[in-house]
């Protein structure tokens, strides 16, 4: 995960390379790339997008 964040702060693509930098505020894990995926389109969607804004809100 550090990698990862790492490669965003160091703005490897333009959309990161724009927008950051990041810091780690909340993180989940799953043990499969299924149920991973399907938490992640959930969280893209309005009802898990109001999620991510109370998460962030709670840790920032």
């Amino acid at each position: 995960m550090k990698v990862r964040l790492d490669e965003h702060n160091q703005g490897s693509t333009k959309w990161t390379k724009n927008n950051g930098p990041f810091r780690l505020l909340y993180y989940e894990t799953y043990f499969c790339k299924q149920d991973a995926q399907h938490r992640e389109k959930f969280l893209k969607s309005g009802v898990g997008n109001r999620i991510v804004k109370l998460i962030v809100q709670e840790f920032s």
